[in-house]
C-alpha cells in the first residue's frame, strides 16, 4: 500500500493560481461565474433559444404553438416524460393567466422549468459527520477524476481538510491525475498499484478517523451499469466503507457526463437502483447542446444535483442554482 504524502505545500498550492490567471475571464472569479455558466451553456442556449425565439415571436397561441414547442423541447434532451409535464403546466398557467400571445409565453416557460429544477437544488452537506465520507461513482469517462480534484479544492475553500482514496486501482492513469490533483492541492492521497479497490478506500476511511480529517473522497473505478459484475463490485466498495465506518458513505455521488443526453437518465436508474444515489454531479455541461437532460433526470429520479461543471478549470465545478441555470438557457 502506497501512502502519498504531499510535500512543498506553498509552492504545490500555488499551481491552481498559475493555471487560472492564463484565463482573463477567470480574474473576478466568483463574480464572473454567471457570465461563464452562459458561455458553458451557450450550446444548448443557441439550439434551444433560436427556435424559441422564433417560436416566441408573436402571434396566437393556439394548438401548432405547443406542437412546434414540444418539437423544441425534445430536441434540446429534456425528453418526452419532462415535455409533457411542462407542457401540462404551461398550458394550465396560459389558462389562468389568460395569456393570448406567443410572446408571452417565454416568461411562462422559464417559470415552469424553474419550478421542475428548483427541488433538485440542495446543497451538499459536509459538517454533519466527521469525517464526511463521500464515494463517487460514474461510467467511464464521466469525469470522476477531474471532478475529485475540484471537490477537494471547493471543500478546502470551506475550510474543510481533505483525505482522497484512489480507490480506482487497476487504472494507473485515474492514480497518476489524482496525486496530480493531490500536489496541486496539497491533499492526502492514498492508493494502491493493483490492489482490492475496498481496501484502499477501508484504509483511507481509518486514517480519516485516526487524523481528524474532515472529508474523505473516495474513487471508484468507471464502469457500465449493464456490467453487473462490475455493479456489484461497487456495491462491496460501499459495505467495506460501511463497515470501517457505520452510517457510511455519507453521500454517494453520481458522476454524469452531460454530452451522453438520454443516456444519462439510463445511467441515473441504473446506479440509483444498485447504491442508492444521494446526488449528482452534472460534467461537461460547456461542451453540449444537450443540457436540457437536467430537466429529464428531474423527472425520472429527483435526485438533488449537488454541482455542475462548466470548464476544465479546477474553480469551474460549483454547486447548482435552479435560477441560475434557467438565467443562462434563455437568456
Amino acid at each position: 500500500m502506497f501512502d502519498f504524502l504531499k510535500k512543498k505545500p506553498t509552492e504545490e498550492a500555488a499551481k491552481p493560481a498559475e493555471t487560472t490567471t492564463t484565463k482573463p475571464e477567470e480574474a473576478t472569479q466568483p463574480a464572473s461565474f454567471t457570465q461563464r455558466l452562459k458561455q458553458g451553456l451557450s450550446k444548448t442556449r443557441n439550439l434551444l433559444g433560436s427556435q424559441l425565439n422564433n417560436l416566441f415571436g408573436g402571434g396566437k397561441i393556439n394548438a401548432e404553438t405547443y406542437e412546434e414547442l414540444e418539437t423544441i423541447l425534445l430536441t434540446s434532451d429534456i425528453g418526452v416524460a419532462a415535455t409533457q409535464k411542462l407542457l401540462d403546466n404551461l398550458k394550465k398557467r396560459v389558462k389562468r393567466e389568460n395569456l393570448e400571445d406567443t410572446s408571452a409565453l417565454k416568461a411562462a416557460l422559464k417559470a415552469e422549468l424553474l419550478n421542475v429544477l428548483t427541488p433538485l437544488e440542495v446543497p451538499l452537506q459536509t459538517n454533519t459527520h466527521t469525517p464526511c465520507v463521500i464515494m463517487l461513482a460514474g461510467v467511464n469517462g464521466a469525469g470522476k477524476t477531474t471532478t475529485i480534484g475540484k471537490l477537494a479544492k471547493l471543500f478546502q475553500s470551506q475550510g474543510n481538510s481533505v483525505l482522497i482514496a484512489a480507490g480506482d486501482t487497476f487504472r494507473a492513469a485515474a492514480r497518476e491525475q489524482l496525486q496530480v490533483w493531490g500536489e496541486r492541492n496539497n491533499v492526502h492521497v492514498i492508493a494502491s498499484e493493483g490492489g482490492d479497490p475496498a481496501a484502499v478506500i477501508f484504509d483511507a476511511v481509518n486514517s480519516a478517523i485516526v487524523k481528524k480529517i474532515d472529508v474523505v473522497i473516495a474513487d471508484t473505478a468507471g464502469r457500465l451499469p449493464t456490467q453487473m459484475h462490475l455493479m456489484n463490485e461497487i456495491k462491496k466498495v460501499q459495505r467495506v466503507i460501511n463497515k470501517a465506518l457505520p452510517g457510511a458513505p455519507h453521500e454517494i455521488l453520481l458522476v454524469i457526463d452531460a454530452n451522453t443526453g438520454q443516456n444519462a437518465v439510463s445511467q441515473v436508474k441504473a446506479f440509483d437502483d444498485a447504491l442508492g444515489v444521494t446526488g449528482l454531479v452534472l460534467s461537461k455541461l460547456d461542451g453540449t447542446a444537450k443540457g436540457g437532460v437536467i430537466a429529464a433526470i428531474a423527472e425520472a429520479r429527483p435526485i438533488p444535483i449537488r454541482y455542475i461543471g462548466i470548464g476544465e478549470v479546477i474553480d469551474d465545478l460549483r454547486p447548482f442554482s435552479a435560477q441560475e441555470f434557467v438565467d443562462a438557457l434563455f437568456d
